[in-house]
């Protein structure tokens, strides 16, 4: 069987639990810098979640999405539960999803990670808006952009302490 280009023939090593949580607390501290209402603005725990519920599925899921989302609903002092809903749903699409994505090489990942960041920003805006906040305007949806942008490098960052080194060790069989 011949292999697409698009795979690394290198082996991961199995990621860490507490790699996984300081990474997703790292996006957390991210979502929390002040930048106002700047258009644009990566959704980083959105996208961090989003990688850890395709690439380790059985690690990361709605458990933690929901853990998460209370976090974030608490820290930006938000309507209570529209980050938790939006994570959940969010982390059962993306766990669903993941042997297929994981198919594609890494823009077409990021196509295809897309229409989940809009839906998550979709379902926290009609959250905000079923109580009285009024609609936000289209640059709102910019940051699900810049976010899908940002898949290729942070998959990358995100693998990188799981990478095995390219010189071979001759006292381990791998």
């Amino acid at each position: 069987m011949i292999q697409p280009t698009h795979y690394s023939n290198r082996i991961l090593r199995p990621v860490r639990d507490w790699f996984v949580w300081l990474t997703l607390l790292l996006a957390i501290f991210l979502s929390m810098i002040p930048v106002g209402h700047l258009p644009g603005y990566p959704e980083w725990v959105a996208l961090t979640l989003t990688f850890w519920c395709i690439r380790e599925p059985f690690k990361v899921g709605m458990g933690a999405a929901l853990l998460i989302g209370i976090v974030m609903d608490v820290s930006s002092a938000s309507v209570m539960g529209q980050h938790s809903l939006a994570y959940v749903l969010l982390a059962f699409t993306a766990n669903g999803l993941s042997r297929r994505i994981l198919q594609f090489p890494l823009p077409q990942q990021a196509l295809q990670i897309l229409p989940l960041l809009l839906s998550t920003q979709l379902i926290m805006l009609a959250t905000r808006m079923s109580v009285g906040s009024e609609f936000p305007g289209l640059t709102y949806f910019l940051e699900s952009f810049t976010s899908a942008l940002l898949w290729y490098p942070l998959t990358y960052l995100l693998l990188l302490p799981q990478y095995q080194p390219h010189e071979k060790d001759e006292n381990r069989p791998i």
